[in-house]
């Protein structure tokens, strides 16, 4: 960590300080919001007693993820002008990302999200973000295009894609990124925010032009490029220019392709609370992975850790883990079927 930053009381995440141009190991763009998470589980919400608040949204949860990796981070959205908003800043700042891009908008709320919990695999989503959310408000005029071309990784989702402005800015910075190494698609599918399926394969389609690393799991590739199983997914996302295309399995592990490398992991065994917030996890330890210089089955191995490590907790973004949490489960299994199947694979 460099000497200009300082660690916010109660947390190990650093906080970068707002210098004038700082370069970021991570830019992400997109949705943010207010999980609203039920303290009762296996009923549902008409049920629920209790409730409890917390940061969320994509692409703000993989930001969070990577800061408490200890990455420089920016979180490019907007949201309501409202008391949610100010929520949203003062947790981003908690957690050590850099909240300058974040900007309010004077008439939709910031957005709230409830689930019901059924592990271990069933875990209902419930959006309020209509007529539209404020993270779909992004403009493409006010995008600060020297921090997103200078970033080491930048990092965008298809939701962005699913309505204007939010889509043209996401096209805008894609462009102003020109393909550079580290620029990836979340592939993040969610159907109630596309009028159908082949808008949303239209939009992926144009993106992946503009991207190197594509991140998604089976159903998302079947969106993005028609394809579900694992191994055909990764060569059509190759196909398309993509430099690294991952291939999320759930319980059957991960697929990792380059042109010149294919690299599968098992899935680390947990005991699932709520999977929701496991692929940010994933994503914010796949970036620092990446910026590591690590192999990419180390890379891999420890993203899949984070993942389950989430998906352990109720909630998503104050689940995040800090690396040396990932690493001492890797330690601690050392000799679990996790690694037994790792070493084989």
């Amino acid at each position: 960590m460099s000497g200009d930053e300082t660690t916010t009381q109660g947390s190990d995440a650093a906080v970068p300080a707002h210098q004038d141009d700082p370069v970021y190991d991570l830019v992400a763009i997109g949705r943010t919001g207010v999980d609203i998470y039920p303290l009762q589980h296996g009923v549902g919400l008409e049920k629920v007693r209790t409730f409890e608040k917390f940061l969320g949204g994509s692409a703000t949860n993989v930001s969070v993820a990577a800061a408490r990796h200890g990455r420089r981070v920016a979180l490019i959205t907007r949201t309501g002008n409202d008391p949610f908003g100010r929520y949203i800043h003062e947790a981003l700042t908690g957690f050590g990302v850099d909240d300058r891009f974040v900007t309010p908008v004077d008439g939709p709320p910031t957005p709230v999200t409830f689930c019901e919990v059924f592990p271990p695999d069933d875990f209902p989503l419930y959006f309020y973000r209509y007529p539209i959310a404020p993270d779909l408000m992004i403009e493409a005029d006010e995008l600060p295009l020297d921090p997103i071309a200078q970033a080491r990784i930048f990092w965008a989702t298809v939701t962005g894609l699913s309505q204007q402005p939010s889509r043209a800015a996401h096209f805008a910075a894609l462009r102003t990124r020109g393909r550079r190494t580290h620029t990836v698609l979340d592939l993040d599918y969610r159907p109630m925010f596309w009028p159908d399926a082949a808008e949303a394969n239209a939009q992926v389609d144009a993106a992946l032009e503009h991207v190197t690393v594509a991140v998604g799991n089976r159903e998302e590739c079947d969106v993005a490029v028609g394809e579900t199983d694992p191994q055909r997914a990764a060569d059509a996302l190759l196909e398309r220019g993509v430099e690294l295309a991952i291939v999320k399995q759930g319980p059957k592990g991960v697929l990792a392709a380059t042109r010149d490398e294919r690299v599968e992991v098992p899935p680390f065994p947990v005991e699932v609370v709520n999977g929701l917030g496991a692929g940010d996890a994933f994503g914010g330890a796949l970036c620092h992975g990446l910026l590591s210089g690590w192999s990419l089955r180390r890379v891999l191995e420890f993203a899949n850790v984070a993942g389950a490590l989430v998906a352990s907790k109720l909630e998503c973004s104050t689940a995040m883990p800090t690396s040396a949490e990932v690493e001492e489960q890797i330690a601690a299994r050392g000799s679990s079927p996790f690694a037994a199947a790792t070493e084989e694979a």
